[in-house]
């Protein structure tokens, strides 16, 4: 019985491990390749390719660029918290008055954790975050399609360290202009 439960397993792993296995080969470069010299005689012309396809600029000032003067671009929670201190309204405030006043600009808002917890409650405590200074922005006027929130969880420190200072700079969401 043992012998005939060992052959069958034996089969039934070769069955999946036969199933997993990929026909698609590696050398097979399945895009073609458009490097220079390959973009034809237009390529030559002001970097415009044949196509008629020309690199785009983005006409940006110093003050536009980086979204409101003086605004905090990072707002700081507290311990497993998603409630925005009211220290930083004020910051919300400015960008708010700041994006409602240029429609065509975007943000992305990245919600983060301290290293404590573990990898899927942070994730989900730093969407949170994000979603909360998302919401005090629509709340302000911001239409939705302006703002994207993302979470990094503990992935990307501010502060490396075990330290309370180390997690106070990690609890955070931090935006960033488009």
């Amino acid at each position: 019985m043992k012998r005939i439960f060992s052959v069958l397993s034996v089969l039934t792993l070769s069955f999946v491990l036969a199933a997993c296995g990929s026909s698609v080969k590696l050398s097979d470069v399945p895009v073609e390749d458009r490097s220079a010299g390959s973009m034809g005689a237009g390529s030559a012309a002001g970097g415009v390719s044949g196509r008629g396809v020309a690199p785009v600029e983005i006409m940006t000032t110093e003050t536009t660029a980086a979204g409101p003067v003086g605004a905090a671009r990072i707002i700081y929670f507290g311990y497993d918290s998603f409630t925005i201190n009211s220290e930083f309204q004020g910051a919300i405030e400015m960008h708010a008055r700041f994006l409602t006043a240029n429609k065509s600009r975007k943000i992305s808002i990245e919600g983060h954790t301290d290293e404590r917890g573990g990898r899927e409650y942070n994730l989900a405590l730093g969407q949170k975050r994000a979603e909360a200074v998302r919401r005090s922005l629509a709340l302000l006027g911001v239409a939705e399609t302006q703002v994207e929130a993302v979470s990094f969880g503990k992935e990307k420190p501010a502060m490396a360290g075990d330290t309370e200072e180390a997690f106070a700079k990690n609890r955070r969401a931090e935006i960033n202009y488009r």
